[in-house]
């Protein structure tokens, strides 16, 4: 017999279910059985006097094992969660369970060490879930909007994209290192003539960061676009997507995820505010009395960004707010500048930053220039190519899909989000 989902189960039809037995109750007359699979879970009742080959099945059975039924859903008044229960008539115990090694009050480690046992949880399953259909909502904004998605390399012959570490890895007789991001090769697809790309994918920084919202490896969604006015218009197409990302996940789970994570699912309206990081300074201090370090003139940090959204929100009720005019020295080599400030910005949401952007310099002998001003040289002989024989003006910007959907749904820390979670000192499971 086919499987019935068992939200998709109608009364009294003979059906066959199968899932995770959430808990086994074992009463002097019946054993009731919360089965659950990804639609929804349903109890399963069982009478001990007169299914007795059943009950046999079940000795020694225990919770988490997979299991399956055959029999009908009915509605019962005396039974919780929708007053619905299945009555079996057979069962098949596809897969037994030791006894579990964590339970909810786990610590992290032991929950990082067990991951896809604690992912069975109904708030990490809506979690991901969750994530998902942001993505599906960018994505198909991005392809509703003449984008191409591609798909670039993550092992490279140079190490030079940002000041960030990088992983070496051993390639044949000759070093090679995992990809800190496509944005060599995003503008390498505006030379091209693609004009418009994006890409899903891994992104790799070996930094020893141990912060609630830094990974040494996480997805990021990255995108690029060609004739562009100026860094305005990158800006004007993140708050498009944004907007298309969350209005999807609020028409898909905005009640369930209120329910279960306490957290309303909030779509921006345009414009973002927008304040030049000079007047950002100025006004956290006149507010909140706060100077930022020397070490961190020319750009923001933790703090500064934790600031910036009480500011957005007391001024603007907003929780998304743009700081552009950051320091060059603070900036990628491939910023465009305009009276030698970077023609960028950073999105800051919820206290956090969630991307960096700008419009890139697509000058050849500009770009040359700037990036031996940083100390680059050979490394980069590669990229500078792409703008030898032509390029358009362009701009773009990354979010890294983990940290969004950390922020979206209030969850403390980017190791509780990830479905895997790499740090430096986490690499297993």
């Amino acid at each position: 017999m086919k499987r019935t989902l068992i939200g998709e189960l109608t009364p009294e039809e003979h059906s066959k279910i199968s899932g995770w037995a959430l808990k086994i109750r074992d009463t002097k007359y019946m054993v009731f059985i919360i089965l659950k699979d990804r639609s929804g879970k349903i109890q399963v009742s069982i009478d001990k006097k007169n299914q007795e080959d059943l009950v046999k099945k079940l000795e020694g059975v225990l919770p988490s094992s997979v299991l399956s039924f055959t029999g009908k859903m009915v509605i019962s008044e005396y039974v919780k969660d929708g007053g619905k229960e299945f009555l079996p008539e057979d069962l098949e115990i596809l897969s037994s369970s030791d006894a579990l090694p964590l339970d909810e009050t786990a610590n992290i480690d032991t929950r990082m060490d067990y991951r896809w046992i604690d992912l069975r949880s109904e708030k990490n399953n809506l979690m991901l879930k969750v994530q998902s259909k942001f993505v599906q909502g960018m994505r198909e904004f991005l392809l509703n909007n003449d984008f191409t998605e591609i798909h670039t390399p993550k092992l490279i012959g140079a190490a030079s994209e940002s000041g960030s570490e990088v992983f070496e890895v051993k390639y044949f007789d000759r070093p090679a290192y995992l990809a800190q991001s496509p944005q060599f090769y995003k503008q390498m697809a505006i030379a091209s003539g693609l004009e418009r790309v994006f890409e899903l994918a891994p992104s790799f920084r070996a930094e020893n960061s141990n912060t609630n919202r830094h990974a040494t490896e996480f997805t990021s969604l990255d995108l690029e676009f060609a004739y562009i006015n100026d860094y305005q218009d990158v800006m004007d197409m993140e708050e498009d997507l944004l907007i298309a990302g969350l209005s999807k996940v609020k028409e898909a789970y905005g009640e369930e995820i209120k329910e279960v994570f306490g957290e309303e699912v909030i779509i921006p309206t345009k414009p973002f505010p927008r304040i030049k990081l000079q007047d950002l300074y100025q006004e956290l201090n006149k507010r909140y009395g706060y100077q930022i370090p020397d070490t961190d003139i020319g750009d923001m940090n933790a703090e500064t960004e934790k600031l910036t959204s009480k500011y957005a929100m007391e001024v603007y009720n907003s929780e998304f707010i743009f700081v552009t005019d950051f320091a060059k020295t603070k900036r990628a080599f491939y910023h465009m500048r305009k009276n030698d400030v970077p023609e960028g910005f950073d999105l800051i949401w919820k206290g956090t930053e969630i991307t960096t952007g700008a419009q890139r310099e697509h000058r050849y002998d500009i770009l040359k220039s700037q990036a031996e001003e940083k100390g680059l040289g050979k490394d980069i002989e590669f990229y500078l190519e792409f703008f030898k024989y032509g390029c358009p003006p362009h701009g773009g910007f990354a979010i890294g899909i983990d940290r969004l959907t950390m922020l979206l749904l209030g969850i403390p820390s980017i190791k509780e989000e990830m479905f895997i979670f790499r740090g430096p000192s986490r690499l297993t499971p």
